[in-house]
């Protein structure tokens, strides 16, 4: 079972583990037309490999993170993330499933509703 986090609780999470990376695996078309998190005020580094239909998605991921990062995982509304997070746990990484992903659903308002900061 992968772990899981609201997006309230992401800043306390990142204060309390300093070696987290943001994973955002949602589209290209996502990433221009809805916006991108900047998770560079709250400390840590963004990186933005898509899963959808990406074959070398592991493969991408293994390229730029270290496995010592805790990784938290986001996609729209916390589906795909909960995917490439259990992927990932599976090659080693410290994966974590942030429930609410960038735009929100019926349990979590998502990053971009929870005042926490975009581009």
């Amino acid at each position: 079972m992968i772990k899981e986090i609201k997006t309230s609780e992401i800043k306390n999470f990142i204060k309390n583990n300093p070696e987290t990376v943001l994973l955002d695996v949602r589209t290209y078309e996502e990433w221009s037309t809805v916006g991108k998190p900047d998770s560079t005020s709250l400390g840590i580094k963004t990186f933005f490999i898509t899963i959808s239909q990406d074959p070398s998605f592991i493969e991408n991921v293994k390229k730029e993170i270290n496995k010592k990062k805790n990784v938290l995982v986001m996609c729209a509304a916390g589906s795909r993330s909960a995917i490439a997070a259990d992927l990932l746990s599976k090659e080693g990484y410290q994966a974590v499933n942030i429930t609410g992903g960038y735009t929100g659903n019926d349990q979590d308002p998502g990053w971009v509703n929870s005042d926490l900061p975009s581009v």
